[in-house]
């Protein structure tokens, strides 16, 4: 698990490969990414947008930003999380994803709560030492 906390607000994310949506053969590997959103502070937060840059192992860039996450823009009270789960395709066997996301206080003041740096690699395949 990859966490970063940026002013009271702690981002969580867990990446996982996933096998069953991925075709090696055809450099198509898939990845879901678990994120969880935490309030620590003593003010309600409304997340507004995000923004994640992509960059496999190839050093290919994608950025993509938007309202709000999955749809939504929750709005997360002291002491309160959110959690959604995503994915990213990539056509190499790894990457690193970066971002933030654009909060609001209720006041209307904004401020960017970044994104922890997370890798997305290959699970190791088990091993056996004779």
């Amino acid at each position: 698990m990859y966490k970063q906390v940026s002013r009271s607000i702690e981002i969580s994310v867990t990446p996982e490969y996933l096998d069953e949506q991925s075709i090696p053969e055809e450099y198509y590997h898939v990845w879901a990414y678990h994120v969880t959103i935490e309030n620590l502070g003593i003010k309600p937060v409304t997340l507004k947008s995000r923004y994640w840059e992509i960059i496999d192992s190839q050093g290919r860039r994608q950025e993509v930003e938007g309202k709000g996450v999955i749809g939504k823009q929750p709005k997360i009270k002291p002491g309160d999380k959110f959690t959604y789960t995503s994915g990213t395709p990539l056509n190499s066997t790894s990457g690193i994803m970066k971002g933030n996301y654009k909060m609001q206080l209720d006041d209307g003041e904004e401020f960017l709560a970044k994104i922890p740096s997370f890798s997305l690699d290959l699970p190791l395949d088990n091993k056996k030492l004779n």
